[in-house]
């Protein structure tokens, strides 16, 4: 479930996650992580097990280059496999059960025009979330940095200028039960969501949905299943452009080094998901 106190939660583990990345190859004590965060070695150890389910060690250790590489191992065989498993279609894309569809080029292209866009606010586990839904599903999913809301939302209507919004964190907030509570992950209730963007961005982003939650791949390995070997480039603006984060895994594509890339919504909120996710496998 969703961590009590989410926000003084995350900005603490943010402190430490900063601090574990920054010095991870100096392999820190726990000691070390607590004075610079100003808390005791139990607090901490409590605290980060609560909010990722696992240990600042183990965390540490799923964060190293050895770690990202090992995600990354055949990762072009792991798409190709979710192909000849079926789950390339309205089933069981990745661990949250995600359905999708795509809006026409010709919606996009309008900037949303015609579309009412219900958009609110909501504790998750990396953050104040801020989530848009439309009549057909999850439009949209960001994040609040340093408090400020008005940044994130300006951020996601830019994308459709022409859109209606309307606040109602009433009809965005089982949206966000449903997506930071692994216990409500469930196959026999998928979670609807819409793609809208140029054909390319959307065939990206359908490719990431296929990425399971233990693995990940790279830029390149995107580009060949699409059919673009050479759009290394453009792969990465679309993975940057993607609209519904943590829902559809940007977070899991890496550098081909095994190196983090940039993430829109930022590093350590990236390492922060990766973590979060491998707490959850390890509880599996």
């Amino acid at each position: 479930m969703v961590p009590d106190e989410p926000h003084s939660d995350y900005e603490r583990v943010r402190r430490i996650i900063a601090y574990i990345s920054e010095r991870w190859r100096e392999q820190p004590s726990l000691e070390a992580i607590a004075d610079h965060v100003g808390l005791s070695t139990t607090h901490v150890h409590h605290l980060f097990r609560r909010w990722a389910g696992l240990s600042p060690k183990a965390f540490l250790q799923a964060i190293t280059l050895d770690n990202a590489k090992a995600l990354l191992a055949d990762s072009a065989s792991v798409l190709d496999a979710t192909y000849e498993l079926g789950l390339s279609g309205p089933a069981r894309l990745h661990d949250l059960f995600v359905t999708h569809e795509a809006m026409t080029p010709g919606d996009y292209k309008a900037g949303g025009a015609g579309l009412t866009m219900r958009f609110g606010f909501h504790p998750s586990p990396f953050g104040e979330a801020l989530l848009i839904v439309t009549d057909r599903g999850l439009a949209g999913l960001g994040f609040v940095d340093d408090g400020d809301r008005a940044a994130a939302l300006a951020d996601m209507t830019r994308r459709w200028p022409k859109a209606e919004y309307v606040e109602n964190p009433a009809a965005t907030a089982p949206v966000a039960r449903r997506i930071f509570s692994p216990s409500q992950w469930q196959a026999e209730q998928p979670l609807r969501v819409v793609l809208i963007g140029t054909d390319f961005e959307v065939r990206v982003w359908q490719t990431l949905l296929r990425i399971p939650r233990d693995r990940a791949t790279t830029y390149s390995d995107i580009a060949r299943h699409i059919g673009k070997p050479a759009a290394c480039r453009a792969v990465g603006a679309a993975v940057g452009k993607n609209p519904v984060s943590f829902v559809v895994p940007c977070h899991r594509v890496l550098g081909r080094s095994g190196a983090l890339t940039g993430y829109h919504w930022g590093l350590t909120r990236k390492q922060a998901i990766l973590g979060w996710e491998a707490g959850r496998s390890q509880q599996a």
